[in-house]
């Protein structure tokens, strides 16, 4: 592969071979690759549809564009291959638009889709090969009316269609295609990179709709492919300052790199020069415009500038055992690029060579005996001498830019902890690859684009203080959940958790289905313990309900999420146009593990009713149920991305779907065993022991000084949470105050009214009702339905065990109710007595 030499203000860099894709940036054989670009063109386009390019002109653009620092110009028509040859000896790199007439109807003309197809193995077949090509564009901002009037679907089609035919013909180059808002709900997860033209004035809806893009990027690199202000309208003063901040933010934010549109303010539409806007760095005569320096000194400070006050940072490492994958993660921090940080490695009692590995790197090695991780993680912490602490796995290592991002996160925002994504090594096999496709991977769950409910522990940090503050990581959490809970713990201190998309770090997935059983079994176990500390944010069958959505591959999908809805505004007329899903269906239910006790109930139920009439409606059930996860498991395999060559086999990713499918199968399983190992079953109590109270009553307490309802209520609340019950307040439409859970099928519901009475004194009334769950009618109300049905066609066996069935539902909602409301009362009665 032939060399490229470039050169950039005070240093001269060497480039050797073609970009490729490392999780979200670019890289150049080990060295990062930031895109500091240029748009060139349209000039004048002749009636063949091809530029008419002056050799001349271009050299002397082409020398000015590498003195002035940009290593990529985007040309927007495939390029002559003396322009490629141009670009090389003056070491850049050229991004090869391929624009081929994206604003007609292409899909309804005749004939027009091949065409299409012909001109873009032309244009490509004179590239191919090349060594100054950055990437192919195969299209360019199809308009929102066009996208509307095919269908989005079709449209998406037909990008893959034109990606394909690039792939055949230049198979180690990079493609992309460039989007811009309006179409913004366009599905192309095929892509190597995500491109936007992104127009917007405003800093603070700049960066929001940057974190936008990155939420849709699937853990790819995104390239602002344009930004830009027309000097004509705004004045080059504020040109040459817009286009400073929007470059330093785009880097700054972790994107790829930046595209200026455009060079020159030469431009022309076809045949037609455009001379009502003046967008170029440089006058159509290629006198300079102040934001040509602006835009260069921007490049030449960032992503990271070098006057900037970076806080000392606590990397702290807590390993048992890891003496498999610890190396990479300790050669990985050794490499990191940051000025001011240390590194912690706790040794939590391994047996086996990980001090040894430990020796020979520069780390500060603290041995415990073994405590668990959270234990290991609070001796970091106690360890740590910066103002920020990290963490990061010993099955894990850092991109080497992954302090930077995380400190720049924390320092700017108002977060007191942030995250980043964590994605698979490459080359770690086939079964690694298909487990980072199946669901139960350490994923963050995202409330906004730049806000997280949860942060996986593989990769987080945390100002020091607000992690004393809290009293470090609980102790209980020995493997696992423990990130989770001290993510809880911060944000209901007030404390905000972010995300940051260039914070990345490679995570080792199980190597083997049997360590990921293990693995997901774990899971379940700790989100046993985490119920048993945090129930009130688990459902009665044991159903976490996160605020935000989980982030990341592995993902199952939900049936309700395959269609979606796109925004568009009255007449298609909005600019920006997002795609629509919901969230938290009632398909979803069919993810949970607790999915599979109901298939176990309706195998029970189905060989019930085995030999009279009811199999006709328990068959088709059962089937449905068995049917459901197995849909939505070839769904998320049919979506899996794999790291494969061009040239895989499409037998060999056949197999990949199928062991995909399975491992989605799977995990809920495990999860489930864990679970019910742990104590997290559908059918547990929490609350403290007491008589139980079954029927409604009635409380009434005097006091002598007035207080507000809501007060009364907020306090009733916390002292039924703090003795182990779970309590929560009604809704607006509810005709009740408080709720406690006895159990899956019942619970008892408080009401208050409040008397006032002279001189300042109350009358407190509060009656307890039982309250039987959705799931007891419906449960009793089958099975008794089952007994008389099986009585009357005579299934005496099968109406005996369907009465007993009902009997013990009716039973434990009793129970349930019962328990809840000796709760209630016992906690009034001290209530009434303080």
């Amino acid at each position: 592969m032939a060399q490229i030499t470039t050169e950039v203000p005070g240093e001269r860099t060497l480039v050797v071979g073609r970009p490729t894709v490392r999780g979200k940036f670019l890289y150049v054989g080990n060295e990062k690759f930031w895109v500091r670009g240029v748009s060139y063109g349209t000039f004048f386009v002749g009636d063949d549809g091809e530029e008419r390019l002056n050799p001349e002109m271009v050299a002397r653009d082409f020398a000015l564009m590498a003195a002035n620092g940009f290593n990529v110009v985007r040309v927007h028509t495939g390029p002559p291959r003396w322009l490629l040859d141009m670009a090389l000896e003056n070491g850049l790199r050229v991004m090869v638009g391929l624009n081929w007439g994206e604003h007609m109807a292409f899909l309804d003309e005749p004939g027009k889709v091949e065409e299409i197809i012909a001109r873009v193995r032309r244009w490509i077949r004179a590239c191919a090969g090349h060594p100054a090509v950055f990437c192919y564009s195969i299209g360019n901002e199809i308009p929102a009316s066009i996208v509307r009037w095919h269908g989005r679907q079709r449209v998406e089609k037909f990008i893959e269609r034109l990606y394909r035919v690039a792939k055949e013909e230049d198979p180690y180059a990079l493609v992309t295609y460039v989007n811009y808002p309006s179409t913004e709900y366009l599905r192309l997860p095929f892509l190597d990179f995500v491109a936007f033209n992104v127009y917007l004035e405003s800093p603070r809806a700049f960066e929001d709709y940057l974190a936008r893009i990155h939420s849709l990027s699937d853990d790819r690199p995104v390239l602002l492919s344009e930004i830009g202000l027309d000097s004509l309208r705004n004045g080059e003063g504020s040109q040459a300052a817009t286009l400073d901040w929007q470059v330093r933010a785009a880097l700054r934010l972790g994107c790829s790199g930046v595209i200026v549109f455009a060079w020159t303010d030469e431009w022309y539409h076809g045949q037609y020069p455009v001379e009502d806007w003046a967008f170029g760095l440089t006058t159509r005569d290629r006198t300079p415009k102040p934001a040509l320096e602006t835009v260069t000194r921007a490049f030449a400070e960032s992503p990271f500038p070098s006057a900037m006050r970076w806080p000392k940072i606590s990397v702290v490492v807590s390993s048992l055992n890891g003496g498999a994958t610890i190396r990479d993660t300790l050669r990985g921090l050794e490499q990191l690029d940051y000025p001011d940080y240390e590194v912690i490695l706790v040794n939590d009692g391994s047996t086996d060579a990980t001090p040894v590995i430990a020796s020979e790197y520069q780390v500060r090695l603290i041995t415990t005996k073994n405590q668990g991780l959270s234990a290991g993680r609070n001796v970091g912490i106690r360890a740590a001498t910066g103002e920020i602490v990290a963490f990061i796995d010993d099955d894990a290592y850092p991109e080497i830019h992954w302090l930077r991002f995380l400190a720049l996160a924390l320092m700017e925002g108002k977060a007191v902890g942030v995250g980043g994504p964590n994605l698979p090594p490459p080359n770690d096999g086939w079964r690694a690859d298909a487990v980072a496709n199946a669901p139960g991977g350490p994923n963050p769950v995202l409330i906004s684009d730049t806000i997280a409910e949860h942060i996986p522990g593989c990769n987080m940090a945390f100002w020091k203080d607000a992690l004393e503050a809290i009293g470090g990581f609980d102790p209980r959490f020995r493997s696992a959940g423990d990130d989770v809970d001290v993510c809880w713990r911060i944000r209901d201190r007030g404390g905000v958790i972010g995300y940051s998309p260039a914070a990345v770090v490679w995570h080792h997935r199980r190597r083997s289905f049997r360590k990921f059983w293990k693995q997901q079994v774990g899971y379940g176990k700790a989100e046993a313990l985490l119920e048993r500390k945090w129930p009130s944010r688990y459902s009665p069958i044991g159903q976490l309900s996160w605020l935000g959505r989980i982030y990341g591959k592995g993902v199952s999908a939900d049936l309700s999420s395959l269609g979606g809805r796109v925004y568009q505004g009255v007449w298609g007329t909005a600019p920006f146009q997002s795609l629509y899903e919901s969230r938290g269906s009632r398909w979803s239910l069919a993810l949970a593990p607790e999915w599979y006790l109901m298939i176990g109930l309706l195998s029970g139920t189905f060989v019930l009713s085995i030999g009279w009439g009811a199999s006709i409606i328990f068959g088709p059930a059962l089937l449905v149920a068995v049917a459901l996860p197995v849909a939505q498991a070839s769904i998320s395999a049919r979506r899996a991305k794999f790291v494969a060559s061009p040239r895989k086999r499409r037998r060999s990713l056949v197999v990949l779907r199928l062991v995909v499918v399975f491992l989605h199968l799977m995990q809920p399983m495990a999860r489930l065993s864990g679970r019910i190992r742990g104590g997290l079953t559908p059918w547990r109590r929490r609350g403290p022991r007491t008589r139980p109270r079954f029927r409604r009553l009635h409380m009434t307490y005097w006091r002598d000084q007035r207080e507000a309802p809501e007060e009364t209520l907020t306090k009733l609340q916390e002292d039924l949470v703090d003795a182990g019950a779970i309590a929560r307040a009604g809704g607006e439409f509810d005709p009740w105050d408080l709720e406690v859970r006895g159990g899956p099928l019942g619970g008892s519901r408080l009401l208050l009214a409040v008397e006032e009475h002279a001189p300042g004194k109350q009358l407190l009334r509060f009656r307890i009702s039982p309250a039987y769950g959705k799931s007891a009618v419906i449960l009793s109300a089958v099975f008794a339905t089952l007994s008389v049905g099986a009585w009357s066609s005579g299934a005496s066996l099968a109406s005996a065990m369907s009465a007993v069935v009902a009997g013990f539902v009716v039973a434990r909602a009793v129970a349930d109710t019962g328990f809840a409301g000796g709760i209630l009362q016992e906690r009034l009665e001290r209530f009434g007595a303080a």
